[in-house]
Formats: C-alpha cells, sequence, structure tokens
C-alpha cells in the first residue's frame, strides 16, 4: 500500500517538483518506503473558476500544453483548483477553464470542486474527470463528513481541524478512509474566524479579475486587493507547535496504520526553499535529509537541468 503525497503546484513550482521526482527515482534509498507523487494540484493563470489561492495574468496554451505532457508522461495527474465559491451560471462558459478542461481530458488529470454549480457542470460536460471534494469547503462536522464520503468523489480533502482528533477520525467507516485526505501543513491558525472570508475575497478578486478582462481592460493588468493576514508568511517550523500540525511521526506511525493514506502539503504560493524543506521533511528518511535538502538546493541554485532524461 503506497503512500500518497499531493503536492502543489505545476506552475509555480515545476522545476522543484521535476527536480524532486527525479530525486527519488536516482536516490529512493534516501526516501521513505512506499511513497508516490499521486498528483500535483494548482491552476493556471487565466481561469475564473480558480480559487484558494489567487491566481492572476494569463498562461500561454502551449505552456499549458508542454506542462501538462510532462507531468502526465511521468505518470502523475494534475489536479486543477476549481474552488471559487462565488462562481454564477454566467462564469459556467469561461473560455479559459473550458479549453484547459478540453486540452487535458485525457482520464488522467483531475479536477478540486467547492461550488456546487461548477462540480454540476463539469459532471454533465466533462465526465473523465474524476472529481475531488475541496477542503475549502470547511465541513467541521464529523457526521457530514461521512455523508461527503459517501458521494462520488475521488477523494474528500478533510478540513484540517480534525487533524489529531483521532476519536473522530476513528468514526469515518474503514472503507472510505482511503478516500479521505489529510492536509498536513495547514499555516491556518486552528479553527481561523477569517478562513472562509479569505477564500470569498480570493474568488471575488477571480471574478473581478475575469471581469476586467471581458470588458476589454487588461491593456491595464488588474491589480488585485490584498489580503492582510500574519499566517500567509509562516514557514514550516513556525507551524510545528499548531495542534493541527501532522509531523511525519503522526503519518507513518499512526495515520497510515489507521487507514489513512493520502496527505496533501500545501504550499502553492511559498518561496521554493520553504517547500523544499516541507518536502525533506515529510518523505526523505531523517539519516538522509541534510544531503538529500543540500543536493536538492544546489541543483535550484545552479538551475542545472538535473532532471532532463
Amino acid at each position: 500500500m503506497s503512500v500518497n503525497f499531493h503536492i502543489p503546484d505545476f506552475m509555480n513550482h515545476l522545476y522543484l517538483n521535476l527536480l524532486l521526482i527525479k530525486n527519488m527515482e536516482l536516490f529512493p534509498e534516501c526516501w521513505r518506503e512506499d511513497i508516490k507523487i499521486a498528483s500535483v494540484f494548482g491552476n493556471f493563470c487565466g481561469s475564473v473558476w480558480n480559487g484558494g489561492r489567487y491566481l492572476g495574468g494569463n498562461t500561454d496554451p502551449r505552456a499549458m500544453a508542454a506542462i501538462i505532457k510532462t507531468l502526465n508522461d511521468r505518470g502523475i495527474p494534475l489536479r486543477f483548483t476549481f474552488t471559487n465559491p462565488l462562481l454564477k451560471e454566467e462564469h459556467l462558459g469561461d473560455g479559459f477553464g473550458n479549453a484547459l478542461l478540453r486540452m487535458a481530458d485525457n482520464g488522467m488529470n483531475e479536477v478540486i470542486v467547492m461550488s456546487p454549480i461548477l462540480e454540476e457542470y463539469i459532471r454533465k460536460n466533462y465526465p473523465g474527470y474524476k472529481i475531488t471534494s475541496s477542503t475549502c469547503k470547511q465541513i467541521e462536522d464529523i457526521g457530514a463528513v461521512k455523508e461527503e464520503l459517501k458521494k462520488d468523489y475521488k477523494y474528500v480533502v478533510l478540513d484540517y481541524n480534525f487533524n489529531n482528533k483521532f476519536d473522530l477520525l476513528e468514526q469515518i467507516p474503514q472503507e472510505d478512509r482511503g478516500k479521505c485526505e489529510i492536509l498536513v501543513n495547514a499555516c491556518c491558525q486552528p479553527h481561523c474566524p477569517r478562513r472562509g472570508e479569505h477564500y470569498r475575497q480570493i474568488g471575488q478578486e477571480q471574478i473581478n479579475e475575469w471581469e476586467h478582462k471581458r470588458n476589454k481592460l487588461n491593456r491595464v493588468p488588474y491589480r488585485s486587493a490584498e489580503f492582510k493576514c500574519p499566517a500567509m508568511s509562516l514557514n514550516l517550523y513556525e507551524i510545528t507547535g499548531f495542534e493541527t500540525h501532522v509531523s511525519p511521526d503522526d503519518i507513518y506511525g499512526k495515520y497510515v496504520p489507521m487507514g489513512f493514506v493520502n496527505f496533501k502539503i500545501e504550499g502553492r504560493t511559498v518561496p521554493d526553499t520553504n517547500l523544499l524543506e516541507n518536502y525533506i521533511y515529510y518523505m526523505a528518511k531523517p539519516e538522509y535529509q541534510n544531503i538529500t535538502r543540500l543536493r536538492m538546493l544546489n541543483t535550484l541554485t545552479r538551475k542545472h537541468k538535473f532532471f532532463a532524461g
């Protein structure tokens, strides 16, 4: 049974993620047994459907096709974060989102959803996509989680406030635990009172930019409003004291024996060095962490085509 990691991001962190994949292939002795990169989640700049993290601007379709092929050729699906909570019927015709789904519709790639109307639209028009239920839904009732797991989702990303609450996690039926995805390194404070507001603000910014472009105002770049939150700048070692932080010992000593085998590492917009430290922390064997970190940092610094071939 593999331990599956779902990692960010196929745009901002493409080089780092290819470097990770190559290092896992070349130095398997340095990495924990039976781990697998099960998906890379994120989005391309340009879709009003995007959520979770604001992405402004546009992406060249040729770059999109190349990135999709690069990861799919390595057997790794992309999972598109279509989690804008404020979508309306008028947004379903978004040319960028529909073009992306047509481009990547090969039976391998997936979507993460929050909006019921977008989920219904994708199920009807793009039935080849496996769908994941987003943690952005903020489902904090264990009974509601069990109901969500009965639906036709590949995974349900649990709210991070369930982390380490094993009395509640044990209430999830054994046969459904493989569908659960645990967000291990959440930077939000436990039970953050502004989390929902933040998701809505991001969604509104994506809509504002979409309307800006639609009204042919894109001659002037859209300027998004800033949502100020100190948690957004926290690094890995500044969150390990949170009750919601899931340590490597928790993963391999508690969660996996219980049947939870899917783990999400967030970090779509953090620096490569911060995300690399998360990869080392969660996936490298402790005795090889220093040499693995140094090897990968040296490669990142040199911009050497380590993953070629």
